[in-house]
């Protein structure tokens, strides 16, 4: 159940990803569209950090269930960084991400592929790739945030 609940949330947060930025009637919306799908990728990334850390013991199908919903989100926040949300609401986005474009699309671009890569170590079922391969999605979520979030 948890399974097909995943996949419905991730198909159904994909399928609203592509006209996302048609949608956003004030920059609040897109605000809290990526800070939302922000938090939901954490919280799931996070059971795989539990497993990564031997707080939880590893489980390869809850490792990757979780895996597919990071894989499925780190695609969605991109659109909601579109001029004039960088001002108002309640945000920690620094101008950066606007000034520095490129850079900020590498970072997105880097997180898409790492957590690609993360989902493909976690079906091999080997806990030392998964570890690796989380290693290097949170590094690429620690260094964008440093470079592009206010603290």
């Amino acid at each position: 159940m948890k399974r097909i609940a995943s996949f419905v949330l991730a198909a159904s947060a994909l399928a609203l990803a592509g006209p996302a930025a048609a949608q956003f009637a004030k920059p609040e919306d897109a605000i809290k569209y990526r800070q939302s799908v922000m938090f939901v990728m954490s919280q799931h990334a996070g059971r795989i950090g539990a497993m990564v850390q031997g707080r939880v013991p590893f489980d390869a199908k809850v490792a990757t269930e979780n895996a597919e919903v990071v894989a499925t989100l780190a695609q969605l926040p991109w659109t909601a960084y579109m001029p004039g949300t960088d001002k108002g609401g309640n945000t920690k986005a620094l101008p950066e991400i606007w000034t520095d474009a490129a850079k900020f699309k590498e970072h997105g671009d880097k997180l898409q592929a790492d957590s690609a890569k993360l989902l493909a170590a976690t079906k091999t079922g080997n806990l030392d790739n998964v570890k690796t391969a989380f290693g290097a999605v949170g590094g690429n979520c620690k260094s964008c945030h440093d470079a592009f979030r206010a603290r």
